[in-house]
């Protein structure tokens, strides 16, 4: 029922548009009121018929409707901005008094640049500033995260070209902070996935129908150097790449259950040291993951690991970097459109294989306060236990925004 409505409202949208003449920015804003109100009409219907929607659900609804009534609208221009940006403050002691991190950083401001060449082929970029100073001697990056040229060459069914990010993970592809919880991105998905991941390539995406989806790619893969182990370390970022070996991404996601995505992902890569050590180092990841939200109460869940090749430990002189693990689990409750609380636990371990105690721990705590749906200040709390007493406690605080 909820399907068919919304199919009926954005067909009767799409007609109207398209035979109309290029909008005012006063005919733009009716067009978002008129929005408005078949969102409000789209849920009484909905209820009338006992039916059950999830907050995350009408605003994709809702974004759907506004995305498409605007791309169909002939404007004067088809280039489109935006971007996000966010600042830390990080108040941190090791268990063993060693060190300390207390400091305050604009961690990252993005831009976004797109353009519509047609109805079915546009292009998407995204330009990263992190640490907020960049160049010689200093500690921030100017990074290209995303430029790629995507086709809809069926319907349904998507494929673009170009540097993007890795179908993997929750946050990999969707990480504006007001989208998570936590003033930091959890270590697991930045150690053992390693998030924020993009490689140059080309890829093919789509709906299978019954609420399944599909991602496969071919791209540019990992450089693990002699002496290096983590995959976080192997990132090439696409600046003058070794691709003496590509990679392989495949996932698929299934979200036919109201507020449930449960998604696997597999990459395989037959050489991770690119030629470089007498032996290959083959390396596979497998991931999967559910987010799934009733109400106010959302939970989610993931799973990471990575199989090396054997050779990995003589590679690297690193005994037990040949399986690299990693798991969360976070629930939370919206108290209000304003207020969330969370909760996490995490473990992983980038020297597995071994028979060592390596892994690392963390429990957080903290709320989110939304000012606006996309402007979100976050306060957590953090107790890590690692080996050798390594691990840090203290407290978070965060601010971002996107648009």
């Amino acid at each position: 029922m909820k399907k068919q409505l919304v199919a009926a409202l954005i067909g009767v949208n799409m007609s109207a548009v398209a035979q109309a003449a290029t909008p005012s920015m006063e005919e733009m804003w009716q067009l978002i009121q008129q929005q408005q109100s078949e969102i409000a009409a789209l849920k009484s219907q909905l209820n009338k018929s006992n039916s059950r929607i999830t907050e995350t659900e009408v605003m994709t609804e809702a974004t759907i409707s506004a995305v498409e009534k605007l791309s169909l609208a002939p404007t004067s221009s088809a280039t489109t901005f935006g971007g996000y940006g966010e600042m830390h403050y990080n108040n941190l002691e090791r268990d063993d008094g060693a060190a300390s991190k207390d400091e305050l950083d604009f961690h990252r401001f993005v831009m976004f640049t797109g353009h519509q060449f047609s109805d079915s082929v546009r292009f998407f970029s995204e330009l990263e500033v992190e640490h907020s100073v960049a160049g010689e001697g200093k500690k921030g990056e100017i990074e290209l995260e995303q430029a790629f040229i995507e086709w809809d060459f069926a319907a349904h069914h998507r494929a673009k070209a170009g540097l993007f990010l890795l179908p993997i993970g929750i946050l990999n592809e969707t990480h504006e902070p007001e989208t998570f919880y936590g003033t930091e991105r959890n270590n697991v998905e930045k150690n053992i996935i390693p998030a924020t991941w993009w490689e140059g390539g080309a890829a093919v995406s789509g709906e299978l129908g019954s609420g399944f989806s599909y991602d496969a790619a071919l791209h540019s893969g990992l450089y693990l150097a002699p002496g290096k182990y983590e995959p976080r370390d192997g990132r090439q970022k696409v600046s003058e790449a070794k691709a003496d070996d590509m990679a392989f991404t495949g996932r698929l996601v299934y979200r036919g259950i109201p507020g449930l995505e449960l998604a696997t992902s597999l990459q395989y890569q037959s050489d991770v040291s690119q030629g470089t050590h007498v032996e290959a180092i083959d390396g596979t990841l497998f991931e999967a993951h559910i987010a799934w939200q009733q109400d106010n109460i959302q939970v989610r869940g993931l799973y990471a690991r990575w199989d090396f090749d054997k050779a990995i430990n003589n590679a690297s002189f690193t005994l037990g970097a040949d399986e690299q693990t990693g798991f969360y689990i976070e629930p939370s409750y919206r108290v209000n459109d304003q207020l969330g609380l969370f909760a996490r636990y995490s473990q992983w371990d980038n020297l597995a294989g071994d028979s060592l105690n390596s892994e690392t721990e963390e429990f957080n705590v903290g709320l989110n306060y939304w000012l606006h749906q996309n402007v979100v200040f976050k306060f957590d709390y953090q107790n890590q236990d690692a080996p050798g007493e390594t691990g840090f406690d203290g407290f978070n605080l965060g601010m971002g925004y996107s648009f």
